[in-house]
């Protein structure tokens, strides 16, 4: 992510996105700069329009909320909520005999 965030520094700074100077953005940040991902990053932004490729990215809709509050927004009672949590709980209890099996096996 590094690498993309240096170039879309450059861009909005008005500064060519060459490897040179992706690079010293990099180093200035702290990163340690992979010369082959910083070829590859210019290599692949060749010819894109930056502005017009986070107009693009920006216009991307935002995934729905949960399923739940989606399909008709019904409230979960108090009992019911009390009810799955004490279902949780159960689910989650083990047996003292079941945890010394359990260590038993670790130490064979």
């Amino acid at each position: 992510m590094e690498y993309i965030y240096s170039a879309m520094l450059l861009h909005s700074a008005g500064q060519k996105v060459t490897d040179a100077n992706v690079k010293k953005v990099l180093t200035a940040a702290g990163v340690k700069a992979d010369d082959a991902r910083i070829k590859a990053l210019t290599a692949s932004l060749e010819g894109v329009d930056i502005k017009e490729a986070i107009k693009n990215a920006a216009a991307v809709p935002v995934a729905a909320a949960a399923p739940a509050a989606a399909a008709g927004g019904a409230e979960t009672s108090s009992k019911e909520k009390k009810e799955d949590k004490k279902k949780k709980e159960e689910k989650e209890e083990v047996s003292e005999e079941e945890a010394a099996a359990g260590l038993g096996a670790l130490f064979g």
